[in-house]
């Protein structure tokens, strides 16, 4: 030792300290890097990618080679800082102190924070460039790598703490979501909100969606045959719940467009029957993706929904489903009619049946929806009474008044934006 000059020796400990640099820099980027966009890269054909993602199938071997090359060049950077001082200042304690705390320092700054923190911001960049050192140590050092990792393994299995076989890179649901949430910058608009109304699709039950019973057309088969034929030519509606005296009682559902086969004279009770289909009961609190397969596998667009008694709550159809997803693209019916209006003074004027799913994503509110569902319902289990006109509250930081009360229900709402 004594014949290497101090120059070399002050070369070798830079050395040490750089290679301990791309160490760190490639351990953070490995584990930093996006592990969907580097599967795209690999789809593209990328060979540092190709390269990258070898080298993390291998998570073990991986950390194995980098982390015997960080101790070794460490434990190298020690030594040598050592033997220059005692080359510089021989038999100085003091001297020998201070420069291992300057190693040291050297170390923590030069050779892990600086390059972690590079490699953190620029993980692809950094992980592809260190890929092909790293295969290459790999292949030079696996018998050592081989040896500490099954050292490391029997001591993981000696405490139980061997981590459960499978793929732990799966994301759950809410990973998910969470990444779609954030990935809205790469993406159309209209597709992120698409993405996200998906996963809100298992968490909403067609009683959020259908068309409650009173607002539904029905048609009675006991009317007399003027009134029959009335109510049939003239329906806004493809499809018709048809029931006999007591509305509780659908006999079946008739597809609006099997009446062109019958001339308004020939159109009667007997008629109508003999073009009815059967009716598609779903149960109440069904969850709208669930209910959508189910559509799919019964050949149905149309469906009733009940309670656990047997009582007809209202009417849900496929297009309910679908614009919970991609947003409102059927027309409403002139019998419906408008259910929200801006007013002159910029209130607005709204149904008190109007949704308050729809109410929120239309106007970006934060109404609650775990409870009632409509607007009507909010305002009466506020109140637990039926308010007068004029009566005024803040729900949610929304400020609403009762405009028109009827038939034990709230007709018309103000709301008064923020």
């Amino acid at each position: 030792m004594e014949d290497i000059p101090i120059s070399a020796l002050f070369i070798a400990l830079l050395a040490c300290l750089a290679s301990s640099a791309f160490f760190s820099a490639a351990e953070t980027a490995m584990m930093a890097i996006n592990r969907y966009r580097l599967a795209g890269k690999v789809r593209q054909g990328l060979r540092a990618a190709v390269r990258t993602q070898k080298l993390l199938n291998e998570t073990e071997k991986l950390l194995g080679v980098i982390l015997l090359g960080n101790t070794i060049i460490n434990t190298a950077s020690a030594t040598l800082a050592a033997l220059i001082t005692a080359r510089l200042f021989a038999g100085n304690e003091l001297a020998l102190g201070v420069a291992t705390l300057m190693v040291a320092f050297a170390i923590l700054v030069f050779s892990e924070a600086t390059p972690k923190v590079i490699a953190a911001t620029h993980a692809e960049a950094v992980a592809y460039f260190a890929s092909g050192p790293l295969a290459v140590l790999l292949r030079v050092f696996y018998p050592a790598v081989w040896i500490v990792n099954v050292v490391v393994d029997t001591l993981l299995r000696t405490l139980r703490l061997r981590k459960p076989s499978g793929d732990n890179t799966a994301l759950s649901p809410d990973e998910l979501r969470l990444l779609v949430l954030e990935s809205g910058r790469f993406m159309e608009k209209k597709h992120h909100t698409i993405l996200l109304n998906l996963f809100e699709l298992a968490n909403v039950t067609v009683d959020d969606v259908m068309t409650p019973r009173h607002q539904m057309e029905m048609v009675d088969l006991d009317l007399p045959s003027d009134l029959l034929r009335q109510e049939l030519f003239t329906s806004h509606h493809s499809r018709l719940p048809i029931y006999a005296g007591n509305p509780d009682n659908v006999l079946g559902i008739l597809p609006a467009r099997k009446l062109l086969s019958l001339t308004e004279a020939d159109t009667d009770a007997d008629a109508v029957r003999s073009l009815m289909r059967q009716p598609y009961f779903i149960p109440s609190g069904t969850p709208l993706f669930t209910q959508l397969q189910n559509f799919q596998e019964n050949h149905r667009r149309m469906g009733l929904v009940v309670d656990e008694y047997g009582e007809l709550l209202g009417l849900v159809t496929l297009e309910d489903i679908l614009e919970q997803m991609i947003g409102e693209f059927t027309t409403q019916s002139p019998a419906t009619g408008g259910q929200l209006a801006r007013q002159t003074d910029g209130s607005l004027l709204l149904d008190g049946s109007i949704s308050l799913r729809d109410l929120n994503r239309k106007l970006k509110l934060g109404l609650p929806t775990s409870g009632p569902k409509t607007l009507n319902g909010l305002i009466l289990e506020y109140f637990e009474d039926i308010p007068e006109a004029g009566t005024c509250m803040v729900v949610a930081g929304q400020r609403l008044e009762v405009v028109q009360t009827q038939d034990r229900s709230i007709r018309m709402v103000r709301l008064y934006p923020q």
